[in-house]
Order: C-alpha cells, then structure tokens, then sequence
C-alpha cells in the first residue's frame, strides 16, 4: 500500500507541477508521516486524558461491505428511492384481538422489542401496559407509550420498535428499557437471534418474513412509498444501525469555541452563505465515533489486558499492564477515521506537538481554500482542533469553491464518461489557459460549468498577449531614453492604473472571475486595440527615421 501511495501521491504532485501551482515543495507532508503520526498520537492522548475521548456501545452506522464503522458524514443519502410501506398485523397476547405496524424494512420485525403507540391515542390507550405476541419467534413484547416517536394521524399509529436497527427506536429503547437484541452478523446475515431465519442475507430474509407473515395470515398490505436510502460513501453499500463498541469524541465542548470564532469574525468564509452550513452542523453536532475496522491507517494508541480488562492510553507503547503488570496486552486493532489526523494539518505540519519556529511563524495561516463538500469533513474540524489545541483559529479566511461541472451541470464522474482530465486539458491547450479558464468561471457561491470553448477563448488571449509583447519587442531592443509621455501615454498610465486597482480589489475580495474579466477586458481592448495601434504610426516612423539614419552612413 506505501508503494500505491507513492504511485497515487506522485500522480496528484504531477497535475499540480503541470498547472503551475507554486507551492514549496520542501513542505509536502503525507498524514502517515512519521513527525504527523506522533502528532496524531499525542492529539488522541491529550483528549482522552481531558475526557474528551471515551469508548462505548452505541448504535453507528456500520458498512456491511467494507466491515467497518462510519461517521454520520459518510452516509450519502439517496433521494426518492421507490420502495414499499408494508403492514402487518401482531395479535394480541391474550387473543382479544391485534395491533397494525407498518415498516419499510420488513426484516427487522426480528428484532422488534416493543410496539410503540401514542399515549393520549384513544384507539390504543387502554392497551399500553399490555403485550403482543411475536408471529415468527417465541416471545412476547410490550406494547408502550411514547408521545416522541408515534404520530397518531401518521398510517395505523401504532408503530413497531426495533432498538438495535433504528436510531429513532433505539432513544425509545432506552427511554422504556427495552431489550436491544442485534439480529445481524457484521456482513447483515440473520445471526442466531433471527430463528429459522439464521444465515440468510438481509434481503432474503425480507422476503421470507413477509412470506411466512403472509401465510399466518397476518399480512395487511403494501403501498408504494417514496424513501431515502443511506449508503456508504465509502462501498455505496446500504448502512445499518447496529450496536457497537467504539471510540468516540465529545463534540459540544469542541464545537461551541468553533462557532463562536466564526460568529464573531476570527474567521470568515467567501462567499459569506457556506457560514449557515457550517453553522448548522456544528449547532446540531453529535459526539463523533472515530474508530474504524480498516487495515491502514492510525492504529488507536490503547492497549488491553487480557489479564485484568484494563484498557491503557498511552503515548508511548506498553509492554505491560499499567494496572496488574500483566504482560498479556494487545494494541487495540482499530485504526482512526482519516478526517481525525486531517484536522491537525494547520498545526502537525508546521512541527507540533512542539513549539517549533515554523509553528511560531506561520500559524494561524491565512487563507483556506476549499470545496463545500468538507466544510463537514475537514474545515470544521480544522476549527475546532486549532482552537483547542493552539488557542487561535487556524485560518482567517475560507474560501469556497464551487464543483467544477459538465457543460450540462451535471456532476463529472467516470461512469457517465464526462470526466476532464486536466492534464489533457493542458497537452491541447496550455496550462496558461486552462488556470485562466478556471479562474474566469469561479464566480463567488457558482459552480464551474465546463466548456471547451471557453478555453479556446483564453487560448486566443494568450496568444493576444504574446502578439503584442513580439510587437513590442520588434520596436524596443533596450528603454527608451526618458521623455515627457503624450496624451495617449498618459491615457494608458491611468487606465493600466485603473485595471490594476480593480483586478487587486477582485483579488482580495475572492472575485476570482471579476479579476480575470478585468484582465482580458484591459488587455485585449484597452492595451492592444487602442493604445499599440495609436503607437504605431510613430513606432513605424521612428523605424523609418532609423533606416535612413542607417543609409546615410
């Protein structure tokens, strides 16, 4: 894997050296790097020793294809997904009659403890306290009320409660003391939990319980239903809750210096709207599960003893149980989610945990420049561990970027063949152009539609550029000696003065295509269409002058 990162790594270096980005190259650092990693570390350890980093059984979301826990953020929601809304009925347990829940994931009934109802529903009142019994496993389960969860006007009012599988179910597991019984395997087959049901995939399972409900007679219906369905930005595997033990962050303490830093203006974003945002994720922000099961990464600096169960952070590895002596200790096999060692870049880069002279010098920065897909992932998070490692923001300005798009708008992606390889771009056009392309589109809070034509356009001005510096070149082999300059001398001055005020005003204010229009409007109609063609008839004549000096010698 270091041989493809090396591979990966050099690729990406390339594209940028091709587009001229004038970095310091000396500085170029990877987050596995040996001086990041300790970083990461002591930044790990640091938390955990202020309270801020705890280990838990919660319900996360969980990647059935990649195996591994996810955040929040690495769910992408599909919109509008066609699928079905299916009822069934469970009967009472002393056979006076039944209760109607409908789900759209028939399989999870195996795991249902509870059928929750409103408690001020008429309909349903007198049965709270009361049980039902389960149709495919042998056990009863209760019937509760619970204003939170239940809308009485929403389908039957009566609403199934599977804690392990549903986030909303689980705050009512816990609410009423619910069993939460996991019915899956890490890879979502039915575990010994599910009955009869044990091996097969989610899926199937599906299909079998509405089967046999239906052959107990106890299938009520099916409506079609518009939903959202998560998936793993990661496999694009359909996430399940489960229980699982994990490492997670306290994010309030964290968040609230973040907010406070950009509501007062220690910090700005460009364009200002990407600050609600920000804003609303860090304002509604829940404690952060950190731990991966992946195989590359920051491995989690904890050890268990096999000996005593005491788990021991450390800095440094440990050879022994800090508790009972015992040699019986395992690193902990979880590796960090990568956004955990990214937020440390301001600051890991520059030489912390020490207090180094680069770290003196140049933090906070000043500029960050970004896509809006990570003010999530990466600039919150940049944020709020700046603040509260460093005790200062770790840039002053952000500025947003907007997705470069096909000509159509639609987003670029491989499979649907409408990708822009800007190395391409470059070998048919110049890196000249495609940078002042680039920078013509990126208007303030807009994506950059794409277009070929558009390239050919800067083409045209480049070459407008190099066509009058060869003209000026051609008339002037050295400065001129000192003269008054005429009217249209004087024209120019205060129109170059003009451009150049306003290009900066652009510049500063992150108007990065009003800068570029500035140029070419100045360019190609002030420069070139007005000031070189009055300037020829006396760069002519002085040629003119030259030549027959030239002959009477």
């Amino acid at each position: 894997v270091w041989e493809w990162k090396g591979a990966s790594g050099g690729a990406i270096v390339n594209q940028l050296q091709r587009l001229g980005v004038s970095c310091d190259w000396s500085r170029e650092r990877f987050t596995m790097d040996e001086g990041l990693s300790r970083a990461v570390r002591e930044c790990f350890v640091r938390l955990y020793e202020e309270g801020l980093i705890y280990r838990a059984t919660r319900l996360i979301n969980w990647d059935p294809v990649g195996l591994t826990a996810i955040s929040d953020l690495e769910v992408e929601t599909e919109e509008n997904v066609q699928g079905e809304l299916w009822s069934f009925a469970y009967p009472l347990s002393d056979g006076s009659g039944e209760i109607v829940v409908a789900t759209t994931r028939p399989e999870t009934m195996l795991g249902d403890t509870a059928v929750a109802v409103h408690p001020d529903d008429p309909r349903y009142k007198a049965l709270i306290g009361r049980t039902v019994k389960h149709p495919l496993l042998d056990r009863e389960i209760p019937i509760v009320g619970d204003a939170i969860l239940v809308d009485p006007a929403f389908g039957s009012g009566a609403v199934k409660v599977t804690p392990a599988h549903d986030f909303n179910d689980h705050e009512v597991g816990k609410r009423h003391q619910l069993p939460m019984i996991t019915i899956f395997t890490p890879d979502a087959k039915v575990n010994e939990h599910g009955g009869a049901y044990r091996g097969l995939d989610r899926f199937e399972a599906r299909k079998k319980v509405k089967a046999d409900i239906a052959a107990l007679g106890l299938d009520r219906g099916t409506q079609s239903h518009l939903m959202t369905l998560p998936r793993s930005q990661r496999s694009g595997a359909v996430v399940e809750p489960m229980l699982s033990t994990q490492w997670f962050v306290k994010m309030r303490p964290l968040a609230t210096p973040a907010l406070g830093a950009v509501e007062h203006g220690f910090t700005t974003f460009h364009p200002r709207q990407w600050e609600n945002t920000y804003y609303a994720w860090l304002r509604n922000i829940q404690d952060w599960c950190i731990s991966r099961q992946l195989w590359w990464g920051h491995r989690i600096p904890a050890w268990h003893c096999a000996a005593c169960g005491e788990i021991t952070v450390s800095r440094d590895d440990i050879a022994a149980c800090g508790k009972c002596g015992s040699d019986r200790v395992k690193q902990d096999d979880d590796v960090l989610d990568t956004w955990f060692s990214s937020a440390l870049w301001p600051f890991s880069t520059l030489g912390w945990p020490d207090r180094t002279a680069d770290l003196a010098k140049w933090y906070p920065t000043s500029v960050l420049v970004t896509g809006f897909d990570i003010i999530f992932f990466w600039v919150a998070r940049m944020m709020y561990s700046g603040i509260h490692h460093m005790g200062a923001v770790p840039f002053r300005d952000v500025y947003i970027h907007g997705l470069v798009r096909d000509g159509e708008g639609e987003k670029m992606s491989k499979t649907k063949g409408n990708v822009v390889d800007p190395l391409v771009a470059i070998e048919q056009h110049g890196a000249d152009a495609f940078r002042m392309t680039l920078a013509s589109l990126a208007g303030l809070g807009r994506d950059i539609l794409w277009s070929d034509k558009r390239v050919e356009q800067w083409t045209r001005f480049q070459n407008k550029v190099w066509q009058a510096f060869r003209f000026l070149r051609m008339h002037v082999d050295s400065p001129p000696p000192a003269a008054e300059p005429g009217p249209m001398d004087r024209w120019i001055l205060a129109r170059t003065g003009a451009a150049a005020s306003r290009v900066s005003n652009a510049i500063d204010s992150y108007r990065f295509n009003d800068a570029a229009t500035e140029i070419h409007a100045f360019v190609w109609y002030e420069l070139c269409d007005w000031y070189i063609e009055f300037s020829k008839p006396a760069l002519d004549g002085d040629a003119a002058r030259d030549a027959e000096r030239g002959a009477e010698h």
